[in-house]
């Protein structure tokens, strides 16, 4: 590596090589999951999901969902009055496995 260059990189002037993170790598992860039983039609889609979901979790504001590959379920993240619930659906069938209060 150049002198400068490597100068550049010790005082963090310039970024070195992105890595991610454990949970980062584990998202793509089941990201990828995803698409692959979707596909072949082990799973509903996300969008399938929030279709169903949405419109009963009224006067609550919709931030997103995650896919568990290993528990084949979706949890879908809502915050109300400040508060942050989560609804965990599966995702074989849409149907609720749990709610938070």
């Amino acid at each position: 590596m150049k002198p400068i260059l490597a100068s550049l990189l010790a005082f963090g002037l310039i970024a070195g090589p992105l890595t991610a993170t454990p949970a980062e790598a584990q998202r793509r992860s089941d990201q990828g999951e995803a698409r692959k039983e979707m596909r072949a039609g082990n799973i509903l889609r996300a969008r399938e999901i929030e279709n169903r979901i949405l419109p009963m979790m009224k006067n609550a504001e919709y931030l997103g969902f995650d896919y568990d590959s290993t528990a084949m379920a979706y949890r879908l993240k809502f915050i109300r009055d400040g508060r942050v619930l989560y609804v965990d659906v599966d995702a074989r069938t849409g149907r609720i496995l749990r709610r938070s209060r």
